[in-house]
C-alpha cells in the first residue's frame, strides 16, 4: 500500500514537471533571441550557411518565428527586421541591411491614450510626410533607415524618433503624445466679461455664440449687439448698423458673413442684428493690427464664421420673442454632406406687442409717419401701416477627402415698410413704400496639400437693393429713390510652414464693386442716375513667428492694391501691417498693433425727408475728385494682464483717416450740402478690468476719446467730430448658477456735438431764398449726457430626453430715461425755426422662448 501511493506521488511530480515544462518551453518562445544565436540554429537544423556583417545584425533581436520551413522563417525574420535576405544557392543565405525600410504606428495621447487624428508624420531631411488617419494609425514605405520622424500636432508637445524604431513590428508600434498644457493655457483668455467672449493673443475677440453666457438687455446672443459691451465700440444712435468703432462711422466697418462682405447689417432699422447667432459658430472683432488677408473697413472688422463641421448627429432648435419667431437646424446626409438652414421672420405686421410698438416710436419719431403738421386733425386721418422683415440661410458642407474640403452658403435678409395715410376731408391720400434686401452667396474651398502647405479659396457674389417711393397729395408729387451695389470677389490664400516657429501667408484677391444710384422727383422736376464700377486687384504676404516658449508671438507684413474706376482714375497703394505681443511676466502681456488701410466704397447720407426719414443712407464708389479714396492709419500700444480671477487691460491709441467727406458724415448744419473733402484723427484711451467668479462675473470699462475733424474750406477748419463722445464708462455684472443667468448695467457717456442757430434775429438769413438758417461755428455744443441701465434674465431647463428649453425676459433703458441722441434744426412753411430731437429707446420690456434638440 505505501509503494502504491508513493509511484502516485512520483507520476504527480513527474506530470507537473512535464506541465511546467511546457509553459517554460512556450515562455521561451515569446521572448525575444539574438538574431545571431538564433540563425547558428538554423544552419545545424537546415544544414544551410547565413553570411553577414557583424556590425548588421549586432543587438538585433527578434521573436522566435512559428513558421516551420525555411523560407517562411526567413520570411518572419525579414518582416521583423526589414533585414534584405538573398539566397545565393540551395545551401548559401546571405543578410544585410537594406537602405530603407517600411515603418508604421499608432499615435494617442498620453493622458487618456485616445487617438490623435490629423498628426502631421515627416521624414527629417526629405520630402516623404503623411498625417495620421481617423484612428491615428499611419505606414510609410522606403524610409531610410537612418531617418529621423518628427511627430506633431497642435496641443501636443513634438516627439523625434528614429526611423528603425518603428519599423518591423506586428501589430505596429504604440506612440504616445504628451498634452502641451502650457500652450493651451495661453492661447485666450478664458471668460472675458461673459462666457463665450474671449480675447486672443492677437488682440482680437472672440465670441463663440455656442458657450455665450448673458449680458444686461438680452436673452439671446445678438452679434452686432454684444460687441458694443467692449471699450472703444458703440453705437451713438443705439442701433446695430450704426457701430462706432473708434471714433469712426457704420460705413467704414468691414462686416463678413462666411467670406461674404455684407451691405446690410440690421432689421427693424438697425434695432436688430439681421443674423441668426444660432448658426453663427463665432464672431471675431478686430479693431487694429489686421492681417494683411483682409481689405476695406478702415475702423473695424467684424467676421462671423457659421458652424464648419460636419456633426454625426443632427440638430437644431426654434424660438420666439415680441419681435419675431426663429428656427435653424443641421442635418448630416451622410460622413461627407450635411445642410444647415435658418429662418426668421417677425410679427410685427400683424401683431402689436409693447416691444413692437417702443422699437416703432423710437424708429419712426422723427419720419413722415409721424409727421402730421399742417394736416387735418387725427380723427379725420385713417393710417394703414405694414411692416415686416425675415432673413434666411444655408450652407451646403461636404468633405471631398481627407485633404480638402468645401463649403457653400447663402443669405438673404430683407425689410418691408408699406404705410398709406388717407384724410376724409379734403379727400387726400398719401403713400410710402420702403424695401431693403440683400443677397449673397460665398464658396470656400480648404486644401491640405501637406503637413506644411496649405490655401484657401473663397469667392462671393453679394446684392444690396435698397428702394424707396412717397406718393404725396393723390399722386401729384412724387419721390421714388433707388441704390443698389452688386459685388464680386475671388480670393486664394496659402500658408507654407517655413519652420515651427515660422509660417508664410500670400495671397491674392480681386474684386469688382459696381453701384447704382437713381432719384426721380416730380415736383419740382428732378432726375438723376449715376452708375459706377471699381475693380480691385491686390497681392499682400504675410510672416507670423511665435518662439518657443510662447512667450513672443509677431505677425508682419504688407498689402499692396491697384485700384481701377474705369475712365476716372487708377491708383496704387502700400498697406504694411504689424501686431507684436510679448509676455513680460507670467501674467502680463505687452502688445503693440498697426496697420495702414484703405476703402472705396462709402455711405452717403441724404435728407432728414428722404427715405420717410428713416434709411437715409446710400452706397457710392469712390471717384477720387468729389469722393476720394479713405485711407487709415492706426497705431496703438497696450498692457494686460490676467490671473486666476481677474483680467485688467489698458490700451492707447492714434487713428488718422483721410478722404472724408462731409456728405458721409452725417452733418444736419451749414455743412450737410456741400461735399468737403476733408480727415479726421482720433487719440484715445480703452480701460477695463474684469473679475471672474465661479457664479459672478462683474466689469468696469472706460473709453476716452478725442476725436476732431479738419476741412479746410470751412471755418473754423478743426472742430469736433460728429462722433465725438470724450467720456464712456459701463459697469456691469453677470450672475450664473446652475440654469439661471442675470445680467445688469449701466452706460454713461458725454454728449455728441451738435451745431445751434446763432441767436436772436441772425437765426435766419432771410436774403435769400428759400431761407435758410445761421449757424454756430459748427459742433460748439453738446447734447446732454446719455444714461441707459438694461437687465435680462434666463432660465434654462429639460423639456424631455435630448429636448432643452430656455425662457428669457429682458428690459431695456430700464430707468426709462428720456436720452437725447441728436438735434437738428429746421423751417417750417412759417418760416420758424423747429428744434427736432430725436430720443432714445423708452423702456423696452421683451420675452423670449427657446428649444433646442
Amino acid at each position: 500500500m505505501p509503494k502504491t501511493h508513493l509511484r502516485c506521488i512520483l507520476q504527480g511530480c513527474m506530470l507537473l514537471f512535464a506541465l511546467f515544462a511546457g509553459i517554460a518551453q512556450e515562455t521561451n518562445s515569446t521572448t525575444p533571441v539574438t538574431i545571431i544565436s538564433y540563425i547558428e540554429k538554423l544552419e545545424l537544423e537546415f544544414d544551410v550557411k547565413f553570411s553577414f556583417a557583424d556590425e548588421d545584425l549586432q543587438g538585433v533581436y527578434i521573436q522566435v518565428p512559428k513558421e516551420i520551413t525555411l523560407e517562411g522563417i526567413l520570411g518572419d525574420i525579414a518582416s521583423q527586421t526589414q533585414l534584405k535576405i538573398q539566397k545565393l544557392n540551395d545551401r548559401y543565405y546571405a543578410l544585410s541591411k537594406s537602405s530603407t525600410i517600411d515603418i508604421c504606428a499608432t499615435v494617442l495621447d498620453n493622458y487618456e491614450r485616445n487617438t490623435v487624428a490629423g498628426a502631421s508624420i515627416e521624414v527629417l531631411g526629405g520630402n516623404i510626410a503623411t498625417i495620421t488617419n481617423p484612428d491615428g494609425s499611419f505606414s510609410i514605405g522606403n524610409v531610410p533607415r537612418k531617418a529621423i520622424i518628427r511627430i506633431q500636432h497642435l496641443g501636443y508637445r513634438t516627439r523625434f524618433i528614429p526611423a528603425e524604431e518603428l519599423a518591423g513590428h506586428n501589430p505596429c508600434e504604440i506612440v504616445l503624445l504628451g498634452i502641451y498644457y502650457q500652450q493651451l493655457e495661453e492661447v485666450v483668455v478664458f471668460k472675458f466679461l461673459t462666457a463665450g467672449l474671449t480675447r486672443e493673443l492677437d488682440a482680437s475677440i472672440l465670441l463663440n455664440t455656442k458657450d455665450f453666457g448673458i449680458l444686461p438687455g438680452l436673452t439671446e446672443p445678438d452679434v452686432l449687439q454684444t460687441v458694443q459691451a467692449l471699450p472703444g465700440i458703440e453705437s451713438i444712435d443705439e442701433t446695430v448698423s450704426d457701430i462706432n468703432i473708434r471714433g469712426g462711422t457704420h460705413d467704414q466697418n468691414l462686416i463678413l458673413w462666411d467670406g461674404i462682405k455684407m451691405y446690410q447689417s440690421g432689421h427693424f432699422f438697425g434695432l436688430i442684428s439681421a443674423f441668426n447667432p444660432y448658426l453663427t459658430d463665432k464672431v471675431t472683432l478686430i479693431k487694429n493690427g489686421t492681417s494683411a488677408q483682409y481689405s476695406d473697413g478702415v475702423s473695424g472688422i467684424i467676421a462671423m464664421e457659421s458652424r464648419n463641421k460636419i456633426e454625426e448627429d443632427y440638430f437644431g432648435g426654434a424660438g420666439f420673442n415680441l419681435i419675431s419667431g426663429d428656427f435653424y437646424g443641421h442635418i448630416p446626409l451622410g460622413e461627407k454632406l450635411a445642410i444647415q438652414f435658418s429662418a426668421r421672420r417677425s410679427v410685427t405686421d400683424f401683431l402689436n406687442t409693447p416691444t413692437y410698438n417702443q422699437f416703432r416710436n423710437r424708429v419712426f419719431q422723427d419720419s413722415d409717419i409721424n409727421d402730421t403738421g399742417n394736416q387735418p386733425s387725427d380723427s379725420t386721418i385713417s393710417r394703414e401701416e405694414s411692416f415686416y422683415f425675415y432673413d434666411f440661410s444655408g450652407k451646403i458642407l461636404y468633405d471631398i477627402n481627407e485633404k480638402h474640403t468645401g463649403r457653400l452658403s447663402f443669405i438673404r435678409i430683407n425689410n418691408t415698410l408699406d404705410y398709406t395715410e388717407t384724410a376724409r376731408d379734403p379727400g387726400r391720400s398719401d403713400v410710402s413704400g420702403l424695401d431693403q434686401d440683400n443677397i449673397s452667396t460665398g464658396l470656400v474651398l480648404d486644401s491640405k496639400w501637406s503637413r506644411k502647405f496649405s490655401s484657401q479659396l473663397n469667392s462671393y457674389y453679394t446684392h444690396y437693393n435698397l428702394d424707396s417711393h412717397s406718393i404725396t397729395e393723390n399722386g401729384a408729387q412724387q419721390l421714388l429713390q433707388s441704390n443698389k451695389v452688386v459685388e464680386s470677389s475671388v480670393k486664394l490664400n496659402t500658408t507654407y510652414g517655413l519652420s515651427d516657429k515660422l509660417n508664410w501667408l500670400n495671397g491674392y484677391q480681386f474684386s469688382e464693386a459696381g453701384i447704382a444710384n437713381f432719384t426721380d422727383v416730380t415736383r419740382p422736376a428732378y432726375n438723376s442716375s449715376v452708375k459706377g464700377i471699381i475693380r480691385t486687384h491686390a497681392v499682400y504676404s504675410e510672416l507670423g513667428y511665435i518662439s518657443g516658449d510662447q512667450k513672443f508671438r509677431a505677425r508682419g507684413g504688407g498689402r499692396f492694391q491697384y485700384i481701377e474706376n474705369p475712365g476716372t482714375f487708377t491708383k496704387f497703394i502700400a498697406e504694411p501691417r504689424l501686431n507684436i505681443n510679448y509676455t513680460l511676466a507670467n501674467h502680463f502681456r505687452f502688445e503693440v498693433l498697426g496697420e495702414f488701410k484703405n476703402q472705396t466704397t462709402n455711405q452717403v447720407i441724404d435728407l432728414e425727408q428722404n427715405f420717410l426719414g428713416i434709411e437715409k443712407r446710400r452706397w457710392l464708389l469712390s471717384d477720387d475728385s468729389i469722393l476720394p479714396v479713405t485711407q487709415s492709419k492706426q497705431a496703438s500700444m497696450g498692457l494686460t494682464y490676467d490671473e486666476d480671477n481677474w483680467y485688467a487691460s489698458v490700451e492707447g491709441f492714434i487713428k488718422n483717416v483721410k478722404g472724408v467727406s462731409t456728405s458721409t458724415q452725417g452733418f444736419q448744419n451749414q455743412n450737410q450740402f456741400n461735399g468737403e473733402i476733408g480727415k479726421y484723427d482720433v487719440r484715445g484711451l480703452e480701460f477695463i478690468i474684469n473679475h471672474k467668479g465661479n457664479y459672478l462675473s462683474t466689469w468696469a470699462s472706460y473709453t476716452h476719446n478725442i476725436n476732431n475733424y479738419t476741412f479746410g474750406s470751412i471755418t473754423p477748419s478743426r472742430f469736433p467730430n460728429n462722433l465725438d463722445i470724450r467720456h464712456t464708462l459701463a459697469f456691469a455684472s453677470t450672475f450664473t448658477y446652475e440654469k439661471l443667468k442675470l445680467g445688469i448695467g449701466i452706460t454713461y457717456r458725454t454728449g455728441r456735438p451738435i451745431t445751434k442757430p446763432q441767436d436772436g434775429s441772425n437765426a435766419i438769413n432771410t436774403r435769400v431764398f428759400p431761407h435758410e438758417i445761421n449757424y454756430q461755428e459748427p459742433n460748439s455744443s453738446r447734447l446732454p449726457d446719455y444714461l441707459r441701465a438694461d437687465a435680462s434674465a434666463i432660465y434654462e431647463f429639460e423639456v424631455g430626453p435630448n429636448l432643452n428649453a430656455s425662457a428669457g425676459i429682458s428690459l431695456l433703458n430700464l430707468l426709462n430715461k428720456d436720452n437725447v441722441l441728436n438735434t437738428y434744426y429746421r423751417l417750417n412753411s412759417s418760416d420758424e425755426i423747429e428744434t427736432v430731437e430725436s430720443l432714445s429707446l423708452a423702456r423696452t420690456p421683451n420675452i423670449s422662448f427657446r428649444v433646442s434638440f
